[in-house]
């Protein structure tokens, strides 16, 4: 491949999710001495600050000053005022520093959305833990946050809260959708099942949205970068927000309460399929491309009312690491059908007269009801399908060996 192709292919950045090609890239100063004898002090820098509210002194940025490359990509540059040299690439747009071999392996954006009290941070959370431990095991894939934020708001903000202090996470907070940065994750895979020798390596990258901000067209607007630069989409429904579904949802179940914050599925949906028509510039007659993982959740207050042999009732496949695309198909087939019994026909028209690549999924994040103080069961959690959703786009994105259908 000759290497003047590197610089002219485009790149998203996985926190403010813009596009940029390589040559536009920056570099932060290391901040250390540099040959010389001189040091580039710390300064507020204002990109940063104004995206996702981050004031914190850092070195400067700086364009230019090409040292290195391997294969047409600039491995590296020096710092004009100090000289020293820095491999520290950032974004152009946000200033966020970018991943680790971040030009070279895969990078897929995936928007989490969802309606007030679908239960999306509950939902990440739970499923960023089961990659990492039990999913992780059964792919031989190790998960880690790309850079200290993610490592540090996952663990403290995230894991911490859920899993050890057993309380629920409070709201996403609404608005002001550019001060929320996601949560970005390297994922490496073995490669040797994807007939490749070598593993196989997909930056992630996690967006909560609030509940809040898919009530109107124009809060919504908020998120449209995100969904324009989005690979991939979770767009996590509660049934129990469908009158059909709460009708036959389990005595005892916590229903979602009803408020001008809250809206039903169906607009929620309505109103993300005209951003992503927005966004991608189709026409009226060209449906969606962007895979969308249709998951419902707190499936579990639902188990009740389910035909026995359900493909809902049983966990995925797990004895091979592959998405078992069997097994998803008829989890679809069988959502498709609730659909139906819990007054969702309109999703289902909606999904099947505007998007190419799309499937249902139920899951439980908890596996059970939180009390009414907000806390986890004393039983414990116990998630449900949760990665399903996550396996299907790493299937669709080739990232994941699956099977036929």
């Amino acid at each position: 491949m000759p290497s003047i192709l590197p610089s002219l292919q485009s790149l998203v950045c996985p926190y403010c999710y813009q596009s940029f090609t390589p040559r536009k890239m920056m570099w932060r100063c290391t901040g250390l001495l540099g040959p010389e004898g001189a040091k580039c002090p710390p300064e507020r820098d204002r990109a940063l600050s104004r995206r996702f509210g981050m004031n914190e002194a850092l070195p400067p940025v700086f364009t230019g000053g090409r040292l290195s490359s391997l294969n047409g990509w600039q491995s590296a540059a020096r710092c004009p005022r100090c000289k020293d040299a820095s491999t520290q690439r950032i974004c152009p747009h946000c200033h966020s520093l970018l991943p680790v071999h971040f030009d070279k392996i895969d990078s897929r954006l995936i928007a989490l959305i969802g309606a007030k009290g679908a239960g999306k941070t509950v939902y990440m959370t739970v499923l960023l833990h089961e990659l990492m431990h039990s999913v992780g095991r059964r792919f031989d894939a190790a998960v880690v946050g790309s850079d200290d934020h993610t490592r540090s708001e996952f663990a403290k903000r995230y894991e911490e809260t859920l899993y050890r202090q057993k309380v629920l996470p409070g709201t996403t907070r609404p608005g002001q959708a550019e001060l929320r940065r996601p949560l970005v994750f390297k994922v490496t895979l073995d490669g040797r099942g994807l007939l490749r020798s070598r593993d196989r390596h997909t930056i992630t990258s996690f967006f909560d949205t609030a509940g809040e901000d898919l009530i109107s067209k124009e809060s919504v607007d908020l998120n449209v970068r995100y969904l324009r630069g989005a690979d991939g989409i979770i767009l996590l429904l509660d049934p129990l927000q469908m009158r059909g579904a709460r009708e036959s949802a389990k005595p005892g179940t916590r229903l979602p309460q009803a408020d001008a914050k809250t809206d039903n599925p169906v607009n929620v949906l309505t109103r993300v399929t005209d951003v992503l028509y927005e966004a991608h510039g189709r026409g009226p007659n060209r449906r969606i491309d962007v895979p969308v993982a249709v998951a419902f959740s707190k499936i579990d207050t639902l188990w009740h009312g389910f035909a026995e042999g359900s493909p809902l009732l049983g966990e995925a496949p797990a004895d091979r690491p592959v998405f078992d695309q069997s097994d998803s198909l008829a989890v679809h087939d069988y959502v498709r059908a609730l659909l139906h019994e819990w007054d969702g026909t309109q999703i289902d028209q909606i999904m099947r007269k505007n998007f190419a690549d799309y499937r249902y999924f139920g899951l439980s994040s908890l596996g059970g009801n939180p009390t009414s103080d907000n806390r986890v069961d004393p039983r414990g959690i116990h998630p449900h399908r949760v990665a399903d959703p996550f396996l299907w786009l790493l299937s669709r994105f080739d990232a994941l060996p699956s099977t036929k259908g």
